[in-house]
């Protein structure tokens, strides 16, 4: 009778923590894998794009975008990525747009698609500008750069952080 009693409470001990084990990693799980908090630890955050350039975060790293600033080409360019920032995200988008602030004053800026090599036809993971007032203004502490996109016909809207302020500088003194 004790050794059934036993059994018996070995086994509901068992199937008890089975259980309980399965609800406490269920818990946490995000339900957007990759997207929570316990995702944000599971995979690592790179800091440049694989442009060289700064990323941009859209929605809850759904996706990102890349900027690079190119002073040789007197290029701004805009690459979509997807939720890792590796490989490139082919839009149906003919621009997408930068609004930042110039003395007090908003300003906004359109980025023309140019189809990166292995893009299909009719959708571009590439966006570029050679506009110089807008070269010019990312570099200023107050602009506050915001990209403006739609992807799949859902609108993100993401901080640029452009850490081009200093090159630019030495540049401009040469």
């Amino acid at each position: 009778m004790i050794a059934r009693f036993c059994n018996l409470s070995v086994t509901t001990l068992v199937v008890g923590l089975t259980l309980a084990g399965c609800g406490s990693a269920d818990k946490e799980q995000p339900a957007d894998p990759g997207h929570g908090e316990a995702g944000h630890d599971e995979h690592a955050h790179p800091t440049t794009g694989p442009h060289g350039g700064s990323l941009i975060e859209l929605g809850n790293e759904e996706y990102h975008a890349e900027l690079v600033h190119d002073d040789a080409a007197g290029t701004v360019t805009i690459y979509v990525l997807d939720s890792a920032a590796k490989a490139s995200v082919p839009i149906d988008a003919t621009d997408v747009t930068i609004n930042l602030t110039h003395d007090g004053q908003g300003e906004q800026f359109k980025l023309t698609a140019s189809a990166d090599q292995g893009d299909p036809t009719g959708k571009s993971s590439r966006f570029v500008s050679s506009d110089a007032e807008l070269a010019k203004d990312l570099d200023r502490e107050d602009a506050a750069p915001q990209l403006v996109i739609t992807i799949n016909g859902k609108p993100f809207r993401g901080a640029v952080e452009h850490e081009h302020e200093a090159e630019g500088d030495d540049r401009a003194s040469k």
